[in-house]
């Protein structure tokens, strides 16, 4: 974990899988993750040392379905056999009360590091554990919380794990560019919703987000631009209208008319009728 700590930056905060086989100790090389199996129970180790959820693109599976219990809590299924030996692992890290590390997919290959997690409960009966994400959800007693605490759990899960997953992987679909101005400064770039978060269609999908720098996010967020839904750019006919300096000028007036930069994959472009719901929110706010 301190490994981490210096090797995830908030510039570069995501790790390869190649350098989470390849990890050394103390002279050896000694996996973070396994291979092939989603949980990490080393050998000569009782408890288990990390969890993985490997990447999946919006067609293959919705996001994060099923991850989050009425407690709102996250929860991680058993591997295969209930009685495998990386299920006891994480028996034993629930029973000592070990941390672990969890590997969200955000790409092929490319994972996003949480930790410390732990496990606050077994379930047995759905094959599952139920993982706490700080200290706070550590405190909640899975399955017996009261509606103020879940809406407190889920607000933690969404802004610790939800949210970041969204961002790097929206600025990985987009190649670390803006897909308006194509600024490729990645500490200054925002995976910006099409439909708002709060909106019960405001789902955490590549295909409802757009990478945009802030200046255009912000633009974005208050109908200063919209994007229609062949993938052009609109600016507000007042804005068009202003006088002022060059970012103005440059930074959102020349943007009228200009095409959106998309994705490689089909899969992560922008949803057509999420952007087209979302122009007419812009149009009537005109």
């Amino acid at each position: 974990m301190a490994w981490l700590r210096r090797r995830c930056t908030p510039q570069d905060p995501v790790v390869r899988r190649d350098e989470l086989l390849g990890f050394q100790f103390e002279g050896e090389t000694f996996p973070l993750i396994d291979n092939q199996l989603g949980i990490r129970k080393p050998r000569g180790m009782s408890a288990a040392l990390s969890i993985l959820t490997t990447y999946t693109s919006d067609g293959t599976r919705a996001p994060y379905e099923d991850a989050v219990g009425d407690d709102g809590l996250l929860r991680y299924k058993f591997q295969g056999n209930p009685r495998h030996y990386t299920n006891e692992g994480l028996r034993v890290a629930h029973a000592r009360q070990v941390p672990l590390m969890w590997f969200f997919g955000v790409k092929q290959g490319l994972y996003l590091p949480f930790f410390p997690v732990w496990i606050v409960a077994v379930q047995e009966r759905l094959s599952e554990v139920a993982v706490a994400l700080d200290d706070a959800q550590r405190h909640l007693l899975s399955g017996s919380v009261s509606p103020i605490e879940r809406r407190y759990s889920e607000r933690i899960t969404r802004q610790r794990l939800h949210q970041p997953v969204f961002r790097q992987r929206v600025i990985q679909a987009y190649e670390s560019s803006c897909a308006m101005c194509r600024l490729r400064h990645r500490a200054l770039l925002d995976a910006a919703h099409i439909i708002p978060d709060r909106d019960t269609r405001g789902v955490p999908a590549v295909s409802n987000g757009l990478a945009l720098c802030k200046i255009h996010h912000a633009a974005y967020d208050q109908n200063i631009l919209g994007v229609r839904p062949d993938h052009v750019i609109e600016v507000r006919a007042d804005i068009l209208e202003e006088v002022d300096g060059p970012m103005l000028k440059h930074g959102l007036q020349e943007m009228h008319s200009v095409s959106l930069t998309l994705p490689r994959r089909r899969a992560d472009r922008p949803d057509h009728d999420l952007l087209e719901e979302r122009y007419e929110r812009f149009r009537a706010a005109v």
